[in-house]
């Protein structure tokens, strides 16, 4: 293996060995490293943030597919430190260590097909928030083109509706209109062209899904269930998360072909690159909310931040974590 330094023999990881809260649940500690694989990469973290794709699973709402202990975190971004002899080119490189291990770690093993490099004109801060949420947007927006069509977004309190709602408009879609719970969202959304409705207005909100021609729905529950309910034939409603915690129920004739989006069923082993390489320059046309660094030990400040309504993006700090 090709290493720029004597490598580290331990790492610090939030780690849950059961489901529950994350405040309860989640433990930071220190556990040996692994040898490296062949084809992997050894990446040590700068930044991971905090979204609910993150603290969802530790709840253990999707506990069938997670086998505890698990390391949370999806996403973030930090510099390779060691790697296999055929990849020794990479050490150095600032990356995106993606579809491996838990990100919300010092140091994190993937492969070398799967570490995304960063450009250099990308600050650290935007890198961090680059996969989950950009890459199901655009994968989304591929799938089902909206150009001349009307965007209905549910759960547009999300960032990943942000980026469906701003992109589909830079694509051509006649409107973009979105549901939203908290009012403080409301000056982001139009800030981005999103007409915002509230969920409490059950009127507006069926005047909206009549004429929706796709719905991207990050809600679940009684409010999905309607919409799906009104759209009209030929629409098409793509559920791709569940912020209630409750399913879509689809009525028993739907007109809207009903879709469940997994980002895991749209990506080919080694395709991230090419993935990314449509993302990068999306990105540099968007302002991104604001974030706020918190020291990776101030992790339970960070998880209360990320509840607050019109917080600013809570992201680690793991860079000075071990000092």
């Amino acid at each position: 293996m090709t290493k720029p330094d004597a490598p580290r023999r331990t790492r610090l990881s939030f780690v849950y060995s059961s489901f529950g809260p994350p405040l309860s649940t989640l433990r930071l500690v220190e556990t040996g490293v692994p040898d490296l694989m062949p084809g992997h990469l050894r990446v040590a973290m700068t930044y991971a943030p905090v979204n609910p794709s993150d603290l969802i699973p530790i709840t253990g709402a999707y506990s069938h597919r997670i086998a505890l202990p698990a390391v949370a975190g999806y996403e973030g971004v930090g510099r390779v430190v060691e790697a296999s002899p055929e990849l020794s080119h990479r050490v150095g490189q600032r990356v995106l260590p993606l579809r491996g291990e838990g990100t919300w770690q010092t140091l994190v093993d993937c492969a070398g097909s799967d570490a995304v490099e960063v450009p250099g004109a990308v600050p650290d801060a935007v890198a961090a928030r680059a996969y989950i949420n950009p890459l199901a947007a655009f994968t989304m927006l591929r799938l089902w083109p909206v150009r001349g069509r009307s965007v209905l977004l549910s759960g547009a309190g999300s960032s990943c509706a942000d980026y469906l709602g701003h992109w589909a408009l830079r694509q051509g879609a006649k409107s973009a209109i979105g549901i939203y719970r908290s009012k403080s969202r409301v000056p982001r959304m139009r800030a981005l062209g999103i007409e915002p409705v509230s969920m409490k207005d059950a009127t507006r909100i069926a005047e909206a899904a009549g004429p929706a021609d796709v719905t991207f729905d990050a809600l679940g529950g009684p409010v999905a269930s309607r919409i799906l309910g009104l759209m009209p034939e030929g629409s098409s409603f793509v559920g791709y998360g569940l912020l209630t915690g409750e399913p879509v129920s689809p009525p028993d004739v739907p007109r809207a072909s009903f879709c469940r989006f997994h980002m895991r069923d749209h990506l080919a082993p080694g395709g991230m690159a090419n993935a990314f390489a449509g993302i990068w320059p999306l990105l540099a046309g968007m302002e991104l909310p604001p974030a706020r660094i918190f020291p990776a030990r101030q992790w339970r400040e960070a998880i209360a931040e990320a509840a607050r309504p019109g917080a600013p993006k809570p992201i680690l700090d793991f860079s000075q974590i071990e000092g």
